[in-house]
């Protein structure tokens, strides 16, 4: 196998042409793709999502007073505990040692609400996407979870990928606008 998104639980399988699904195999079935013949890289992703609230909820939590405990630790603390068992979410993930994961939380009274930045790293034969993304929406979904009591109208919004780098297909970024940069800059879908 030349290591391109490609399917890998049964022998012989071809890979997937550029544009193609890797999860999938050559009849169509769920398959784990084969990351064994890729090199190991420095991998980085970067993740986002919020939480959108009431004023008044977001200002409980910036004063710690949330009957729970302290949200913004807690949510914190889940984010990093969820990236490390993506595999375990996720079906077709692979388990992964990561190197680091990052999670930020900040209040936005202009939401109103909480911003949530995740970055996770390893050295690695794939990507570290799904377990940023996992991060951002585990975090989230804490924050709704710790304060739910006070606010049933939150919002998890904007869950989505920002960055990623390492690997064949080379550095991708969401633009400022929040539009993905153009085609050309590695912003091919074969990160497995």
């Amino acid at each position: 196998m030349d290591g391109r998104s490609s399917r890998a639980v049964e022998p012989g399988a071809e890979t997937a042409p550029s544009g193609e699904l890797s999860h999938l195999d050559e009849r169509g079935r769920a398959a784990m793709v084969d990351v064994g013949g890729k090199d190991e890289t420095e991998r980085v992703a970067r993740a986002e999502a919020a939480v959108v609230m009431a004023p008044e909820t977001l200002a409980v939590i910036v004063d710690e007073a949330v009957p729970k405990g302290d949200v913004i630790a807690v949510a914190r603390l889940a984010g990093i505990m969820a990236a490390k068992r993506t595999h375990e979410l996720i079906p077709l993930c692979h388990q992964l040692n990561l190197s680091s994961v990052a999670v930020d939380i900040e209040a936005d009274e202009a939401l109103p609400g909480l911003r949530i930045a995740t970055e996770a790293r390893l050295r690695g034969r794939t990507g570290v996407e799904m377990e940023a993304l996992v991060a951002a929406s585990t975090a989230a979904l804490t924050v709704y979870d710790m304060c739910k009591a006070v606010d049933r109208g939150m919002e998890v919004t904007g869950v989505r990928l920002l960055e990623k780098s390492g690997g064949r297909s080379g550095h991708w970024r969401r633009d400022a606008a929040g539009v993905p940069a153009a085609a050309g800059d590695g912003a091919s879908g074969d990160e497995q």
